[in-house]
């Protein structure tokens, strides 16, 4: 199974597939707008700003998995990291990424990446960075800051 082939949902329940952004890099981030770490979000949409028009997508999706960080609608997250976080990358439906109703999307991603002692997701922005061919290249913790990670960008989109 490639990444293409899996659905996502915007906030208002509309979904569309992954294969949208075949050819482009995604940023794949699980995000919660009451964490500690949502400072970060300053950090995706600057590199999403400085890369989109060189084929980068930043792709967020928000979840309540820990410590009840976000716990509104799908709707309310997006207009929370847009109103108070100035965020212009897309946004999608709340989802759970660890346990028995993980969303297909993350299944993908911590299949095929290593985790540090397991592959479960550890907390809120834990960020994947996915090539022009679909293929994980890479999974960052939480605490790995943005401005970290743009180096291993730019190398991929050159």
């Amino acid at each position: 199974m490639s990444i293409y082939d899996i659905t996502v949902n915007k906030p208002n329940g509309n979904s569309y597939p992954l294969s949208e952004y075949e050819g482009k890099v995604m940023l794949i981030v699980n995000t919660a707008t009451k964490c500690g770490l949502s400072g970060q979000f300053d950090g995706l949409e600057e590199i999403y700003q400085n890369y989109k028009d060189k084929g980068l997508v930043v792709l967020g999706f928000p979840s309540n998995q820990f410590a009840n960080q976000e716990p509104g609608t799908s709707e309310e997250a997006e207009e929370t990291c847009r109103i108070n976080f100035g965020v212009t990358f897309p946004i999608h439906e709340k989802i759970t990424v660890n346990g028995k109703n993980t969303h297909e999307l993350f299944q993908h991603l911590k299949n095929n990446t290593k985790g540090f002692l397991s592959k479960e997701i550890k907390w809120n922005f834990t960020k994947f960075l996915v090539d022009q061919n679909g293929e994980v290249i890479d999974r960052f913790g939480p605490q790995v800051e943005p401005a970290k990670i743009e180096e291993k960008i730019r190398k991929i989109l050159a």
